[in-house]
């Protein structure tokens, strides 16, 4: 299917429907193609993306560094009582 972008601007909707059931949309510009409308298929089994997140979680744990703690943190800007220096 081709289209012109100003039709499309009035059934952008319409075409993504139609691309994602598969078929092509070609939008032109001046008569000659500018864009081609393409479904993104993303993985929606769940359990490929909770093994993905595992993976990322794994490889995350092995480059925490333990970094001072930040309760006392900003203790040098108060004074014995508590009072901004």
């Amino acid at each position: 299917m081709r289209v012109t972008v100003s039709e499309a601007k009035g059934q952008l909707t319409e075409l993504v429907r139609r691309a994602e059931a598969g078929e092509e949309v070609v939008i032109t510009r001046h008569g000659h193609p500018a864009v081609r409308l393409a479904p993104v298929n993303p993985r929606t089994d769940k359990e490929y993306r909770r093994r993905v997140l595992e993976e990322i979680r794994a490889a995350a744990k092995g480059k925490v560094k333990k970094g001072p703690s930040a309760a006392r943190s900003q203790d040098f800007l108060y004074d014995e009582y508590g009072l901004p220096k």
